[in-house]
């Protein structure tokens, strides 16, 4: 009977241990597909700055950690398939996402998984609700009078 229940907490545990791997892996992904939204933020900003100006003018591009000196005609078109294959990754990265979603929702269901709040978070939440029904006190803003 102990070695039932003892291979009963091992299979909790290594239930408990894959779903965290999988959440992990969904958070690395949410991670990684906002730094490339930032970088097509990024990219965006430099084609819309330097996409009026005369094609011959001199700019200067960051190449693998080095600064090199081009003009406005060469730089602008890399640019811009630099734009076009990070927003392609995007696309790829919520593929993966919705799979990954799909994956730990399964794996939910399969093993009957609820997740619960800590009580510091439950009480941090009922915190946050009462805080937002609540007004603010502001006291004079100049000193003695």
């Amino acid at each position: 009977m102990s070695s039932s229940k003892a291979e009963e907490l091992v299979n909790e545990q290594a239930v408990a241990n894959k779903f965290a791997a999988m959440r992990s892996e969904l958070n690395q992904i949410y991670s990684k597909i906002t730094e490339l939204e930032m970088d097509v933020s990024e990219h965006s900003l430099v084609i819309n700055a330097i996409q009026p100006l005369d094609p011959s003018r001199r700019c200067f591009r960051m190449i693998g950690g080095v600064l090199v000196e081009r003009t406005i005609k060469e730089v602008l078109p890399a640019v811009q398939r630099n734009k076009e294959g990070i927003e392609e990754v995007i696309t790829r990265l919520n593929e993966a996402l919705e799979r990954k979603k799909k994956d730990i929702s399964d794996f939910e269901a399969k093993y009957k998984i609820r997740i619960r709040k800590n009580d510091s978070e439950e009480k941090d939440d009922g915190a946050r609700k009462e805080g937002t029904a609540q007004g603010v006190l502001v006291g004079p803003a100049g000193g003695s009078e």
